[in-house]
């Protein structure tokens, strides 16, 4: 079966989704991603001509900071002409249909789309809806995916651990509603990591969540012990239908990662978190700005796994 996100040669043509893609490629991403990050990967690289005289469209359905920002700066770095769609005053809001707005914008020339939406698939209709030059990034499409987040987690993880194969990796929290999680896993997986729990209360677990791979635990203590990497979630409340939970402080007392509950894990754990936070209901301060903490560095490497992949895109083999 083609993968719709490969060209005939298989090469890159858009970044949909981590599932399905061959590890040659997420490596090949994280590869290119070091020569964007100075030695100690504290800073960028500055701007470089490999997107110039190409125009980027941020078109995002959906709020974002982090995302849509780092995006925004990645493009700039490669030099590219980027331009984002206010979405809230776009003809979209007046009824416009979502390929419609594609098309017009392809008509004033645009190379790449930068997709994030609401419903699951957007960023895939749109990849075969456009012309073969035109490349697609989904940047998040409701509770699917959001692989540019994988793949700086994957870059992160490779950072601070230097290898996959000999890893334990615990994905914690809203697991039901989140895209990342999901990219997560399947990035993990593909890399090689020979063991990826999941740990959650039963109410915010897909069904048959085990058939991803994945050792699936309730209990905070017995899912954290020994792990090398421990990834929280946000909850999803915008997308959560009923009572998933009893309450916030519940959820924290539980499921909120705590210097007792990290201290369960190895000594040099690295906590992340693809934000934003909610503090002391996800995680604790005290965690959240300690000495394993490393999401700040997420965000900045962010922008170069974000550089990788859109100079790939644009065809700098």
């Amino acid at each position: 079966m083609n993968n719709p996100q490969l060209n005939k040669h298989g090469e890159l043509q858009h970044l949909l989704s981590t599932e399905g893609l061959p590890s040659r490629i997420l490596y090949d991403i994280l590869d290119r991603a070091s020569a964007f990050v100075d030695g100690d990967g504290s800073r960028e690289i500055k701007k470089v001509p490999l997107l110039h005289g190409k125009s980027v469209f941020n078109i995002f359905f959906e709020n974002s900071t982090r995302t849509r920002t780092t995006f925004e700066i990645a493009a700039k770095r490669l030099s590219a002409d980027v331009v984002n769609l206010n979405i809230g005053s776009s003809s979209t809001s007046k009824g416009e249909t979502l390929l419609d707005t594609v098309d017009n914008l392809c008509a004033m020339h645009a190379d790449m789309f930068i997709v994030r939406h609401a419903q699951s698939g957007a960023a895939h209709l749109i990849a075969k809806h456009v012309a073969p030059e035109i490349h697609v990034i989904n940047a998040g499409d409701g509770r699917h995916a959001h692989p540019t987040q994988a793949l700086l987690d994957m870059y992160t993880i490779r950072h601070y651990k230097k290898e996959f194969h000999n890893l334990r990796v615990a994905i914690v929290g809203d697991i039901l509603h989140s895209r990342v999680a999901r990219s997560q896993i399947h990035a993990l997986t593909t890399l090689g990591v020979p063991e990826v729990r999941v740990i959650a209360p039963k109410t915010l677990l897909p069904s048959h969540v085990e058939q991803l791979g994945v050792r699936v635990f309730h209990d905070m203590a017995q899912g954290l012990r020994d792990v090398d990497v421990v990834l929280m979630l946000r909850l999803q409340n915008e997308r959560m239908q009923g009572a998933a939970l009893p309450s916030a402080q519940e959820y924290f007392k539980y499921y909120g990662l705590t210097q007792e509950k990290l201290a369960l894990a190895k000594a040099d754990a690295i906590v992340m978190h693809p934000g934003p936070m909610n503090r002391g209901i996800e995680i604790d301060s005290s965690v959240a700005d300690g000495g394993q903490s490393v999401i700040l560095p997420q965000v900045t490497f962010g922008i170069a796994v974000r550089m990788a992949v859109m100079s790939m895109l644009a065809g700098d083999k």
